[in-house]
This record gives C-alpha cells, sequence and structure tokens, in this order.
C-alpha cells in the first residue's frame, strides 16, 4: 500500500522565536519512504537536523517575525495490514529489562504512575499478565473516557483524564500509559500519521495521531486506547515517555498558531 502523507502549519509570529519541530517520519520508516520528507519553510530559514535521545528526528530553526509555514508531502510505502495482535506476548520481570527501557516505567509530566498505581493495580491486578492486561488497560480506558475535541486541554494529566474521563487522544493514551506502567509494563506514548484507511471516513478534518507502544515478549507493539481496534497505516514520527517529549512544533516564545492541516491517504496504484 502507498500512502501520500504531509502537512500546512502556519504561524503568526509577533517577533523572531527559536522553534523546535518534530515532523519527519521516524527513522524506523525511512526506508518505506517513496520520495524525500523534507521539512520546508516559507520564508526559508536555517534549518538544523538533529537525532534527540529518543532517536526522534527534530528540526531547529528561528522563525522570523511574520507569516511562518511548515509544509510537506511525501509518500511512504505501507504494508497494509492491521496492527498485529499478539495475545502470547509475555510481560518480562523488571530486573530482565533491557536498561534503555526503564526509563518508560517511571512517572513523567503527564503520567503520574505513582498516584495511580493503587488503582491500576485495582483495576487490572486480576488480568493476566502480559498482552492480555495491556488489551484489558486500553478497552477501559477506551470505554471508561468520553472522545471529543471540545475537551482539548494541553495541561490536562492521566489522573486528570481519570477523574474527569474526557479527553482528546493524547489523554487516552496517557492514562492507558500510566496503568501500564504501574503495572511494570513498559509503556512509551507516540505520535505519528493515521488516516481513515480501512474504517467509515471521520466527519473531522484531518490530523496527527496519537498512540501508545508497550514493551511485551521483547518488543514494542502498538496498542491505542482511543479506538481500540487493530488499524491500517500508522506511520510512526516520534516516540517518547508522553506528550511533553513528542511535541509538533515547540516554541521558546509566542507562536500563535494561524492554520493546520494534515494528509494522510491511501494511493490506489495502477496495475
Amino acid at each position: 500500500m502507498l500512502i501520500r502523507l504531509g502537512y500546512d502549519i502556519q504561524f503568526d509570529i509577533p517577533a523572531p522565536v527559536p522553534i523546535v519541530a518534530m515532523l519527519n517520519v521516524h527513522p524506523s520508516r525511512a526506508a518505506d519512504l517513496q520520495e524525500p520528507d523534507e521539512l520546508r519553510t516559507e520564508p526559508a530559514v536555517p534549518l538544523e537536523t538533529y537525532q534527540d535521545s529518543f532517536g526522534n528526528l527534530c528540526t531547529r530553526m528561528v522563525a522570523p517575525a511574520g507569516r511562518m509555514r511548515l509544509y510537506n508531502l511525501t509518500s511512504i510505502r505501507d504494508s497494509g495490514e492491521l496492527d498485529p495482535v499478539v495475545p502470547h506476548a509475555t510481560q518480562a520481570l523488571v530486573s530482565d529489562l533491557p536498561a534503555e527501557v526503564l526509563r518508560y516505567l517511571m512517572p513523567s509530566r503527564y503520567c503520574e504512575v505513582d498516584l495511580l498505581s493503587n488503582t491500576a493495580v485495582e483495576l487490572f491486578g486480576g488480568a493476566e499478565p502480559g498482552w492480555p492486561r495491556a488489551k484489558a488497560i486500553c478497552t477501559w480506558v477506551h470505554q471508561k473516557v468520553t472522545f471529543g475535541y471540545q475537551f482539548a486541554r494541553p495541561t490536562r494529566t492521566a489522573l486528570d483524564v481519570y477523574t474527569e474521563r474526557v479527553g482528546v487522544c493524547r489523554d487516552f493514551q496517557h492514562l492507558a500509559v500510566t496503568f501500564c506502567r504501574a503495572l511494570n509494563i513498559p509503556a512509551r506514548y507516540v505520535t505519528g500519521y493515521l488516516g481513515d484507511i480501512g474504517v467509515p471516513l471521520a466527519d473531522c478534518p484531518m490530523d496527527f495521531s496519537a498512540w501508545f507502544e508497550a514493551y511485551l515478549g521483547g518488543r514494542w507493539w502498538a496498542f491505542d486506547a482511543r479506538h481500540d481496534v487493530p488499524r491500517i497505516g500508522r506511520i510512526l514520527i516520534a516516540a517518547g515517555r508522553d506528550a511533553t517529549d513528542v511535541a509538533i512544533t515547540t516554541s521558546f516564545g509566542a507562536a500563535p498558531l494561524r492554520s493546520f492541516s494534515v494528509i494522510t491517504d491511501e494511493v490506489k496504484e495502477q496495475g
């Protein structure tokens, strides 16, 4: 399957401001790209690309005062298969986990593991460890939290989601990640493209998506507390402890958003 993907993000910048953008497809998917994946800007400014401590590609720039546009359009080859479901994937003892995985058991800005540990045990302590437990967490969050763009709030934490029972996709994932970590399942928050491929078209503009990955059976697997069903065409951009680590753009000063659009469409190939 070939997927066309891209974005057009515009800001009204009142004064020059440093910006870090995380908009490139993740290096783990670089071999699948069919065209260059290059962040472009209007006006053109010097760009510095680097890899952060989580292995994500970042682009650093200073946006001048005035209209600033970040855009790109590329294509990527995807398997076209649904997310894997592996019920036998086991949960490792903490003592056996690779050292680089341990940070995904810790509390973070939006994931208060220490404050929700008792709740996690009460809700999911009886579930079979490993994949069945991670899936039970996903299903519970999916069923108990109400989705709505009107509920978006950048300061909402996992504890807030548990208390308020509303949120957007990032909130669903933060709560699921927190419950997983509280039960010693390493979990990381991820962002990327997820188009309406193989599902009814959504009645809202396309956006970047959030899901999470759990470390089971010696590797990372995709889980999605927002949708709670396998999907087609997840294209990873970045992974980290929570949304703080994988913000699409981070500005170090005022950068009011003017417009925002995302494209993630299957390309019908000839033959």
